[in-house]
């Protein structure tokens, strides 16, 4: 591979919550639905079965830990096969989406299905998610209390700015009690604009991510994303509340759509579906709860 990641995943989060990723209609609007099929692992990481036609698989990130569990677990199962595996360095998500849209790079693994969508409606891209991926929930932080039973009224309380993830702190804020949200909406899709009850007269500062770790103590409390925890070095165990994963915010493999049934694309998807990478989560998630696993990747497996 083109670069060494010399920071090991399982060692940073050991014995750690799981938090929350940064990242996140289609001119032809990406699907939320997973396959429930099993997928075809036969060829993970057996010699001799790469793709004729496509053997450099050039992928491009932005730091973060989805990028590292690629380049650790399994950029080797495709190199087994006869694949040479290139990292593109960039960085912030959008350039990388922008990479994979132009066809400088083949494949993200960045992104959930809500922030792919934002990106192709921005764009006017045809970026296509074609396998889930495992996925570390965003949760509520802070530096000035240890609770969220300490929650007062009039309450200051930093969200990220992105759409994709702006819908996603308040359906989290919602899941700790804070806030009602209008039932009548798409949770994908709320802005402040759809809270219609705010008891604690809680107010909301939406900000850029990256910025929100480092002024945390401005806040009483703030929605994090894992890969904003991650590269901030913050202990993800310190979560107060974690997200439940809901189907739009699942990461996921994403890859042009004219590379969807690529073979290339899908022995990603294979490598992401085999054994090797459930022994992997098995050994390294158990006991910790670092990943959310969604139960049909690994549909099929002992």
């Amino acid at each position: 591979m083109k670069k060494n990641i010399t920071i090991a995943l399982a060692t940073l989060f050991a014995a750690s919550l799981m938090t929350g990723s940064v990242f996140a209609e289609e001119t032809t609007e990406a699907s939320t639905e997973v396959s429930a099929a099993v997928v075809d692992t036969s060829n993970v990481g057996v010699e001799g079965t790469a793709d004729p036609d496509h053997t450099t698989i050039t992928f491009s990130k932005s730091w973060g830990p989805y990028s590292v569990l690629f380049e650790e677990q399994i950029a080797p199962l495709l190199e087994a096969q006869g694949y040479t595996v290139e990292g593109l360095d960039f960085a912030d998500l959008q350039s990388a989406d922008i990479a994979v849209l132009d066809g400088e790079a083949d494949v993200n693994v960045e992104q959930h299905t809500a922030y792919a969508n934002n990106f192709n409606e921005a764009q006017s891209g045809d970026l296509v998610p074609i396998s889930p991926i495992p996925t570390v929930p965003a949760g509520i932080f802070s530096a000035n209390h240890e609770s969220l039973d300490e929650i007062e009224d009039g309450a200051v309380v930093a969200v990220p700015d992105d759409a994709a993830n702006t819908a996603r702190a308040y359906a989290l804020l919602q899941k700790a009690g804070w806030i009602t949200l209008d039932p009548e909406k798409d949770l994908s899709t709320v802005t402040q604009a759809d809270i219609i009850e705010n008891p604690y007269n809680i107010e909301f500062l939406e900000i850029t991510s990256v910025n929100i770790p480092t002024t945390l103590d401005d806040f009483d409390y703030a929605v994090i994303t894992g890969s904003i925890v991650y590269n901030a070095n913050m202990d993800p165990s310190t979560a107060l509340l974690q997200e439940d994963i809901l189907p739009h915010l699942l990461l996921q493999v994403v890859v042009k759509e004219e590379n969807t049934d690529a073979q290339w694309a899908q022995d990603i998807v294979a490598a992401y579906h085999s054994q090797q990478l459930k022994d992997y989560m098995d050994e390294t998630n158990n006991g910790n709860g670092l990943w959310f696993v969604p139960e049909e990747l690994f549909a099929g497996l002992e």
